[in-house]
């Protein structure tokens, strides 16, 4: 009898031990997980805000991906231009870095609004200034994919873009 309980005690005292165990291993695994952030896309690292080593807390910002699939530009288009345009029409975008070379794309979308309308500080002229001035409307233009010139762009580049307005 005593023998026994002796032998149940140390087995019950072993599987604490290992639900101990377990539980540290457990922690140490999240731990382990914490130290590493991983990005939702595949992209390019720019503009980098932390170092090896630094401690960050949640919402901080750590750096800027530049995702390298689904590529596009943003062409700012004089308000006169957008008139005929829409989404799915073919579009050329000649990149000045690059030597003038020409990408494919097709006009994703156009903005709600002109560029100067979602500025931080929007241009509002002077009370009884009724000089008309050209807005730039936003138009999206998704690159096509497989295009060799599509490696060697970066986020900033000068462009020229036109779109086939006959589709």
């Amino acid at each position: 009898g005593a023998r026994r309980g002796d032998l149940l005690a140390a087995l019950a005292q072993a599987q604490a031990g290992e639900a101990r165990a377990r539980a540290a291993l457990d922690l140490a695994g999240q731990d382990l997980r914490h130290t590493e952030v991983r990005a939702p896309i595949d992209g390019v690292v720019a503009n980098r805000q932390l170092r090896v080593g630094d401690y960050v807390q949640p919402g901080t910002r750590a750096l800027t991906l530049v995702p390298m699939q689904a590529l596009y530009v943003t062409a700012n288009f004089k308000e006169t231009q957008t008139r005929r345009m829409h989404p799915g029409q073919h579009a050329t975008v000649r990149i000045d870095a690059l030597g003038g070379a020409k990408l494919k794309g097709t006009v994703e979308s156009l903005a709600p609004g002109s560029a100067s309308t979602f500025a931080l500080l929007p241009f509002e002229p002077g009370t009884g200034n009724f000089t008309k001035i050209v807005q730039r409307v936003p138009v999206r233009i998704r690159l096509d994919p497989g295009q060799s010139a599509l490696a060697a762009l970066r986020p900033g580049l000068s462009v020229t873009a036109n779109v086939q307005l006959s589709n």
